[in-house]
């Protein structure tokens, strides 16, 4: 017979059911998961050496927990996956307004029909999803709200007097106990809110209205906040600091490997732009590359962060953008190019607070910026590096595309609505390109082949070897001292 077929508390009892604390809980089904090497949060990548040890130190502390970091850094996410480390059932008290553990009630409700039921009381099973509550701090949050009140309307159609504590009205965290309990953004709640939390993560009692309630309720507390210096908005009190176990500190991928990996787990794509739209291996290193560039940028606001979700958006804007070329044209697929970057910068001016000069330059300039630093930092691991300064008579292996580029007194113009015969055409026509591929990159497939093939003319605008001028079907590339002579 399943534990969770179990209705009555005396069937309970002969089960051998034994209860324990969430934290135990936690605690118990982590060790379990370390010793047949299991994976304990599944799709988190980046963390494995960091942020996940310190996570499984402070459950195995029986701590609650507060994780700090700037956003998109999988906080309220790991939160969530520690669902998984609850045990599948639990037996509650049925009717309980609070989830009273049968054999432990701290209810008036659960105490007293015990009392009056005996083994024949009533019991319900809680599964581990429905165990997960969260709340976002804002500022009109009220002690009402996560602790309780006083109910007036209880009062009246019960006739009870205001001194019974059956006219209380239990909050948001007595409604969790023997649950996850996660508050997003902590430093937005109030002062005097946080102060509420004092007796609840430390003596287990809880106040309302003049009522002092011995509740000792059994809770598992996770905490995100934004480092203190970035949200002016409030900060943590001290004495709640105190009293959290764990602060762990979040970050982002530290490589592009591992950013990738994230981006395509977390990017929403419908199955037929992943089968219509090739996406060059170049191209997703350059999506994640354009996200480090911002951290980094002078332009952006270094303590707001650069949120994740960033190049989510950015790989679901690109695609799109592919998308809505090849269904112009009538195309059943095609190759993702570079200039389909264009596509991605309201993904990334919706997403970056910009600094006093970054708001000077504009955040379209901004973005067009950082795209172009990514294709010049991702340069150097695919070709030989530009040099600023070589002597006149220097050879170097672009000589001949640059001189290719003098000879087009017109330039030349990449549209953005080009099918994908007239582009590689195009691209075909520079024959150079095809040369300096031979030599430094010989194993390209010839699909990757024209990605590449723009992303050099791209690399060498950045290096003021080309000019780059976007206009609004398409972009041209010139000689540079053309574009002096004309004034583009």
């Amino acid at each position: 017979m399943k534990i969770e077929n179990i209705k009555a508390l005396g069937e309970l009892k002969k089960s051998g059911y034994k209860n324990k604390s969430i934290k135990d809980e936690l605690r118990d089904n982590l060790i379990k998961k370390i010793k047949n090497k299991e994976t304990t949060f599944e799709g988190v990548h980046g963390y494995e050496n960091t942020v996940i040890p310190e996570l499984e130190r402070a459950i195995l502390s029986r701590h609650n927990i507060n994780l700090l970091g700037l956003r998109g850094q999988a906080k309220t996410r790991l939160a969530r996956l520690m669902l998984n480390l609850l045990d599948e059932y639990i037996p509650v008290v049925e009717g309980s307004e609070i989830n009273d553990d049968p054999l432990q009630p701290i209810s008036r409700y659960a105490v007293e029909l015990i009392k009056e039921k005996g083994d024949k009381t009533p019991i319900s099973w809680l599964h581990r999803n429905d165990r997960f509550a969260e709340k976002l701090a804002t500022p009109d949050v009220t002690v009402a709200d996560i602790i309780g009140d006083v109910d007036p309307i209880k009062a009246a159609n019960l006739k009870l007097s205001y001194a019974d504590d059956r006219v209380i009205h239990y909050g948001m965290i007595p409604r969790a106990n023997r649950c996850i309990f996660v508050i997003n953004e902590l430093p937005d709640l109030q002062a005097r809110i946080q102060v509420a939390l004092f007796n609840i993560l430390q003596e287990g009692d809880i106040q309302i209205r003049g009522f002092k309630l011995r509740l000792p309720l059994d809770m598992q507390f996770v905490f995100t906040a934004n480092p203190e210096d970035y949200t002016n908005r409030g900060s943590i009190v001290t004495p709640l600091k105190d009293r959290i176990g764990s602060q762990i500190l979040t970050h982002y991928p530290e490589d592009i490997e591992t950013a990738r990996k994230i981006t395509e787990q977390e990017a929403k794509l419908v199955e037929n732009q992943k089968s219509s739209v090739i996406v060059p291996d170049l191209a997703r290193d350059l999506l994640e590359q354009i996200v480090f560039e911002a951290r980094e940028s002078e332009f952006i606001d270094a303590k707001s962060g650069v949120s994740a979700r960033l190049s989510i958006t950015a790989l679901e804007n690109l695609l799109s953008t592919a998308e809505r070329r090849a269904l112009i044209n009538g195309d059943g697929q095609t190759t993702l190019r570079l200039s389909d970057f264009v596509g991605i910068i309201p993904a990334i001016t919706g997403k970056v607070e910009l600094v006093y000069e970054g708001e000077q330059e504009g955040a379209a300039v901004v973005a067009n910026n950082l795209i172009g630093q990514a294709v010049k930092s991702l340069f150097v691991e695919y070709f030989p590096k530009i040099e600023k300064l070589q002597k006149q008579d220097q050879e170097s292996p672009y000589d001949d595309i640059v001189s290719w580029f003098f000879n087009q007194k017109d330039g030349f113009e990449l549209f953005d609505d080009l099918r994908d015969k007239e582009y590689k055409n195009l691209l075909n026509a520079i024959s150079p390109l095809d040369d300096l591929l031979s030599e430094f990159q010989p194993n390209l497939t010839k699909q990757d082949s024209y990605f590449v093939k723009e992303f050099v003319l791209w690399a060498l605008v950045e290096y003021k070897q080309l000019s780059k001028h976007r206009f609004t079907e398409g972009i041209q590339f010139k000689d540079p001292y053309g574009s002096f002579i004309s004034g583009i």
